[in-house]
């Protein structure tokens, strides 16, 4: 079995977990007794100029092709809050334990994310996860495409696994609403990070309600993170590109946001490979801060 050490020697502070494992570590070890793989595929869909993205599960894709074992987690109905006003609102603890458990993720387990896409949805899952204090789990990097690209095999239709007790204990740390995000804005010790592409956060680009970004924030677009083969960005390469923004310094709490709380999780991400593990979520990111006119926006860089 070969291994890249860039993409798995990374492991968290409280764990020997590795936080990214490619795919001849996961050929390896997917019968572990204690692994559990998730594919979060969910599917969005932007257009070329101003408006917003259609999202849609990714559920029918799981169940034409998946890694055998794996079950599906969908991010878009199961395990978001469907009647908060945004999409994706992260469920209340309780709500999660419960439906993580009859995904048969539960305690002892070591979970093995990944999707179909640019593993964002991957990160969403693994921040949600951290969220509720469960800390063994990595992300595949590339996704099912670097599994199918190295010759595994795949199976279809839907597996499920017997259900399993998921205790969750909040860390209120991880999240940032609207009012800490507020506060934020007049807090140097805070560090909002708008992880849009350039023209839609200097406001040339209409997706949500009003145009531009939060005020004091920095533009540290996620594209930056990610090699042209959809595969996560070396750490060195990862550090270069947080360096200028601030975010590697201790003195500061980054709070990454984007466009529904999805991309802000593969950056959160990315900064806990470079040892960050502190970075919070703005989860209702600029659809709900858009939303609210009385909450300030500025445009330009």
């Amino acid at each position: 079995m070969t291994t890249n050490p860039t993409h798995t020697a990374q492991t968290t502070d409280r764990t020997t977990t590795p936080l990214l494992v490619d795919a001849a570590w996961l050929a390896g070890h997917r019968k572990d007794e204690n692994l559990r793989i998730v594919d979060a595929t969910t599917f969005l869909e932007q257009p070329e100029g101003d408006g917003y993205y259609v999202v849609s599960s990714g559920r029918q894709a799981y169940e034409r092709e998946h890694i055998p074992g794996a079950v599906f987690a969908d991010l878009l109905t199961e395990f978001a809050d469907t009647d908060a006003p945004t999409t994706f609102t992260a469920l209340d603890s309780q709500a999660f334990a419960e439906r993580m458990g009859a995904l048969g993720i539960g305690d002892g387990a070591h979970v093995v994310i990944y999707d179909q896409g640019v593993n964002m949805w991957a990160t969403r899952l693994w921040w949600n996860l951290r969220l509720e204090g469960f800390e063994t789990i990595s992300v595949l990097d590339g996704g099912l495409t670097a599994w199918k690209d190295a010759g595994l095999p795949l199976a279809s239709g839907t597996e499920t696994l017997p259900a399993a007790t998921f205790t969750a204990r909040r860390r209120p740390e991880l999240y940032a609403d609207r009012e800490r995000v507020l506060a934020a804005i007049q807090d140097d010790s805070q560090l909002l990070i708008n992880v849009l592409d350039e023209d839609t956060f200097s406001g040339h680009r209409l997706t949500y309600d009003r145009a531009g970004h939060i005020p004091s924030s920095v533009n540290v677009p996620f594209q930056g993170a990610l090699t042209p083969e959809g595969r996560v960005a070396g750490v060195e390469d990862a550090r270069a590109l947080f360096a200028e923004s601030g975010a590697l310094e201790s003195s500061k709490q980054p709070i990454t946001y984007c466009g529904s709380g999805i991309a802000a999780t593969l950056m959160a991400f990315e900064l806990a490979r470079l040892g960050r593990e502190d970075v919070a979520v703005y989860d209702g990111s600029m659809t709900e801060w858009a939303a609210d006119e009385t909450l300030p926006l500025q445009t330009g860089r």
